[in-house]
């Protein structure tokens, strides 16, 4: 049963801090731009599609450079599945390291390798393929929950319902996860890459490496749990996130971000 929770300390301590960093810099990069444009208070200026764009194209770098080195470590962890020394077995590499033991005892062991082996860039393999997974993925995320949350609420209420803040984030949710399902593809193997020997370049050689060797399918391998997982995760993070925002606020309404 542990095994389907590999690797889920190091996210676990770190979700709070990257998820209210995201969310911050998507609200008040919108926030900021729709004022800077129409110079109405933040109650009345309209919401624009090129505003909701451009901040959750900078919410998805901001993503990226703290998210690149706790996706990394999830992942090497996730895919340690056999001791150093058999992995190594037939490999015309270096000289193996003797022992039964994994290559990472850790998420703080994993980071200490990393950083011995490959330097502080290390921690960013795969951020290319990142960037391009998260940049689009929280356009599909920001701007579908933004829109959906103002079609589901009627037009006398001030603010969306949490059934309605639920239901819009679930649905941005599965089709964000659902889109960047491809470029998650790639983004794994190259994270997953590089602990007992190098097999892509970069993110074209993955992309032609993987095509070549398995067809177009592999890039929508996982799309199925990605969407279904993106719903009630979604949901709940939007919920909590408009929830505490109308809890600190004191409002009595739910506002959008």
């Amino acid at each position: 049963v542990f095994g389907f929770f590999k690797g889920m300390s190091f996210p676990l301590a770190s979700i709070a801090v990257y998820n209210s960093v995201v969310f911050g810099v998507f609200s008040n990069t919108q926030r900021f731009l729709s004022q800077h444009h129409c110079g109405e208070p933040e109650a009345t200026a309209p919401r624009m599609l090129s505003d909701l764009l451009l901040a959750s194209m900078v919410a998805g770098v901001v993503s990226v450079g703290l998210g690149g080195p706790v996706d990394l470590i999830k992942i090497r962890l996730q895919m340690q599945t056999q001791p150093f020394r058999d992995a190594n077995l037939g490999l015309k590499s270096k000289a193996v390291a003797p022992g039964e033991q994994p290559a990472y005892q850790g998420p703080v062991h994993c980071i200490t390798t990393i950083v011995r082996n490959e330097g502080l860039a290390g921690l960013y393999r795969g951020a290319s393929a990142m960037l391009l997974r998260d940049v689009p993925g929280y356009c599909l995320y920001f701007i579908p929950y933004v829109f959906l949350s103002e079609w589901i609420t009627p037009e006398a209420c001030t603010g969306p319902s949490p059934c309605a803040v639920w239901l819009a984030g679930g649905m941005a949710g599965a089709i964000s996860w659902g889109t960047a399902t491809p470029m998650d593809v790639v983004k794994s193997r190259l994270q997953a890459d590089g602990v007992y020997l190098n097999k892509y370049k970069g993110v074209l050689d993955c992309i032609s490496q993987s095509y070549q060797k398995e067809g177009l399918k592999v890039f929508f391998r996982g799309i199925t749990v990605n969407a279904v997982r993106g719903f009630p995760m979604s949901a709940a993070m939007f919920l909590g996130y408009e929830l505490s925002l109308q809890a600190i606020r004191g409002d009595h309404a739910v506002t959008s971000p």
